[in-house]
């Protein structure tokens, strides 16, 4: 899918910069920033859901949830 945004002109030219330094386009460094906004929300998701497991299938202590090494 392609996509059509502004930005400023300076903006761009230094990113574009930035990306030939790196040896990447700035294309591929928007798309690879995509990338790792999108797997925060599903890293968001996952931590939510081990955490409703471990409330609900772990014991209930008062220090809290306690892990030792062979856990």
């Amino acid at each position: 899918m392609n996509i059509t945004f502004s930005a400023d002109e300076a903006l761009v030219k230094k990113a574009r910069e930035i990306a030939v330094r790196q040896g990447s386009s700035l294309n591929r460094m928007i798309r690879d920033y995509m990338e790792q906004l999108a797997s925060v929300s599903d890293t968001d998701r996952i931590a939510e859901e081990f955490a409703m497991l471990a409330k609900q299938k772990g014991g209930e202590s008062p220090q809290g949830f306690v892990f030792n090494r062979e856990d």
